[in-house]
């Protein structure tokens, strides 16, 4: 960087709050802090000309798990660790729903979980189906999922799907524009193409070096999720997902979220397309990367599953094809936390920052003083 005076002086000194990453976590802690300090200097870095994560890149699901997925998730976490889960991510979804609502495009179409033919979860997820409803009674005060027949047509799969009725889908595009606009709107500044390459912590603030250049600021808050590997290497692992988008399909029919596979298969409407992600199952080891190239291994499988199941009967093109990164681990809490004096985290979002990236934002701004 070859700053000068002005640059210096307006954007890069006297920085109360420095932070890593301008996606979801970040800009809502930004927006949190600012209610907490209203005459505090905040800046966002972005090593990316957009959020490089998954903020901007993931596939629009306002959801909270599928059957399959909390029984999975009960094997790994304790009942009341999964309920916090769901429960925050519950209240993330109905913020984001409160704050923009129409604006990024919320529809609430429901989700569906499928089964392929071959399933072996299939049985136990429609015998369990009680059981989780028990278990989140205390959240939605309702049944949550119910059995219902297939009636898209799907392929190579089982008839019955179980529907979730809460479940429903946004524009991630327009959900991030809207958070970057109330973040500019509250003198917070947004800086782009601003690599992190390393810190050191003194006494009273934190020495931060961005594309090689030293900067002083009072604190640091890193909320780069799947990019911050090296600070957690035992709980936290960077997952590629892949994603390929349809062109504009004549009397598309399916409309809502659907989950396949411990939501490790996942695919929506776009309006009049249908987009569709996942398959990293296939190659868990290769998918535990921050390169953001798609791979044909996982690209073909998307476009078999097309095929052979979703869109079995009706013709389509593959408009474009992109990937995100995710920050997951074995246990799906987030990690937020004090690192040192003036050094903070909120990381490892597990695949579900739409309806949780608001609240880690934020309880990632209240750790700070």
């Amino acid at each position: 960087m070859n700053l000068s005076f002005w640059e210096h002086k307006h954007w890069f000194k006297n920085i109360d709050f420095a932070i890593i990453g301008s996606g979801i976590v970040g800009l809502n802690c930004a927006l949190n802090l600012r209610k907490k300090y209203p005459k505090a200097k905040i800046v966002v870095f972005e090593k990316g000309l957009l959020p490089e994560g998954a903020s901007t890149k993931n596939a629009g699901f306002a959801c909270f798990g599928s059957v399959s997925e909390i029984l999975d998730d009960l094997t790994r976490m304790s009942e009341s660790e999964v309920l916090t889960l769901i429960d925050k991510r519950w209240k993330g979804i109905q913020r984001l729903q409160k704050r923009y609502g129409t604006l990024i495009n919320y529809k609430k179409y429901g989700g569906y979980e499928l089964f392929f033919e071959n399933d072996e979860s299939f049985f136990n997820c429609f015998d369990q189906i009680e059981n989780i409803n028990k278990l989140l009674k205390p959240i939605f005060k309702t049944e949550v999922f119910n059995q219902v027949n297939d009636f898209f047509g799907f392929k190579q799969t089982h008839s019955q799907l179980i529907f979730n009725r809460h479940e429903g889908q946004i524009d991630t595009g327009l959900m991030m524009r809207n958070y970057m606009k109330e973040a500019i709107a509250n003198d917070i500044f947004i800086l782009n193409n601003c690599e992190l390459n390393d810190y050191y912590e003194t006494e009273k603030s934190v020495e931060i070096i961005l594309n090689k250049q030293k900067f002083e600021v009072k604190n640091l808050l890193l909320a780069t999720n799947g990019f911050a590997t090296a600070l957690f290497p035992d709980e936290l692992s960077p997952a590629r997902a892949q994603v390929l988008i349809t062109k504009p399909i004549k009397n598309l029919h399916i409309k809502g979220t659907f989950h396949i596979e411990q939501g490790y298969y996942y695919f929506r409407n776009y309006k009049n397309r249908l987009l569709f992600g996942g398959a990293r199952n296939l190659a868990f080891d290769e998918e535990k990367t921050t390169t953001m190239q798609t791979t044909s291994l996982i690209q073909n499988q998307l476009e078999k599953v097309l095929k052979r199941t979703i869109l079995s009967e009706i013709p389509f093109e593959i408009d474009q094809r992109w990937t995100g990164i995710m920050g997951v681990g074995q246990s799906k809490v987030p990690i937020v936390k004090q690192l040192s004096s003036h050094v903070y985290c909120g990381v490892k979002l597990g695949g579900m920052g739409v309806a949780i990236g608001a609240q880690v934002g934020a309880e990632l701004a209240e750790l700070c003083h």
